[in-house]
């Protein structure tokens, strides 16, 4: 089974995006527990403007079909 990395946003209208695709799940896992990949955490520019721009968002993974 593969999984892939999902970013979802709290506001409804901004549609969730697929980040990355045929991860294993140890691999989805290590991904998530960036502190990077949350808008609560992450301190980096980009994504410090892409909660501005966007608002509240994370990474999540799902299994893939």
């Amino acid at each position: 089974m593969t999984y892939r990395i999902v970013r979802f946003y709290q506001n409804a209208l901004v549609r969730r995006r697929v980040i990355a695709r045929g991860l294993s799940l140890a691999q989805a896992r290590e991904h998530c527990q960036d502190p990077e990949t949350s808008s609560r955490t992450c301190v980096c520019s980009a994504g410090r403007a892409r909660t501005r721009r966007l608002g509240p968002w994370f990474d999540g993974y799902e299994a893939e079909n």
